[in-house]
């Protein structure tokens, strides 16, 4: 199961890259919006390492603790994609093309 790991790696690399955009804008909606989508990205992040774990160790207590962090990265994931469509549409009103 190489795609758990690959997909891991680029939701932890994605998750960073938001937070350091977040420094980089000084305008609050632009950082609401990086915010957001770190959020989706820390809730991938979570999720799939959940499933990694219990697919590689296959233990009682893996199950349990991934139970745990799946509940919290679906969390972190549903959450985070209500934020992105809300600021995306609120960035759209304020910014017409």
């Amino acid at each position: 199961m190489i795609i758990f790991p690959i997909i891991i790696v680029l939701s932890a690399v994605f998750w960073v890259y938001y937070k350091v955009a977040i420094l980089k804008s000084k305008d609050r909606l632009t950082q609401a919006y990086f915010n957001a989508k770190s959020h989706v990205c820390l809730g991938s992040f979570i999720f799939f390492f959940a499933i990694n774990q219990y697919i590689f160790y296959q233990t009682q207590l893996s199950l349990f603790i991934g139970i745990v962090l799946v509940m919290f990265g679906v969390l972190h994931l549903y959450n985070g994609i209500k934020e992105v469509k809300h600021y995306r549409s609120e960035w759209r009103r304020l910014n017409p093309q």
